[in-house]
């Protein structure tokens, strides 16, 4: 496993990428274990319910809603499905783009959205943010803003 051209990760980079690993992913487990426990729904679903609660009447394209979820489409299909046998999201037609679909989050929806929000908020605040000084809430932001960023 030697190439003169891998820029191997230094102990510290390995010590930094690890803990990026566990932390992102304790974190997301817990949130989905707290939404399906209290609101009967995984976190990628909630995740859905708050994008199209935010779009201008509460409804995105799908290949919007995917970007905005950092889904696949094929994930996020699936998801829209299983939202709309709750009666939580319809797909409607796009008016203009024979070959677009728009995903429109419906008043059953909405309410189950703000009936599970206080208790994920809770849990975000409680599994996040109450761990953090002030200023390191920048820092994350500063930080995430940068890996995210498009190249």
């Amino acid at each position: 496993m030697t190439d003169d051209c891998t820029r191997w990760l230094d102990a510290e980079e390995q010590r930094a990428w690890r803990s990026f690993l566990r932390a992102a992913s304790a974190i997301d487990e817990a949130l989905d274990r707290q939404l399906q426990r209290d609101a009967g729904m995984p976190h990628a679903y909630y995740q859905v319910l708050a994008m199209l609660s935010e779009a201008p009447d509460r409804t995105l394209r799908m290949s919007q809603l995917a970007e905005q979820t950092t889904s696949s489409a094929s994930r996020l299909s699936h998801a829209v499905a299983r939202l709309e046998e709750k009666g939580w999201v319809r797909r409607d037609k796009h008016p203009t783009d024979r070959r677009g679909s728009l995903a429109v989050l419906t008043d059953d929806g909405w309410e189950a959205l703000r009936a599970a929000a206080p208790g994920h908020v809770a849990a975000v605040r409680q599994l996040l943010f109450d761990r953090l000084a002030p200023g390191q809430v920048a820092e994350l932001r500063a930080i995430t803003d940068r890996l995210t960023e498009q190249r």
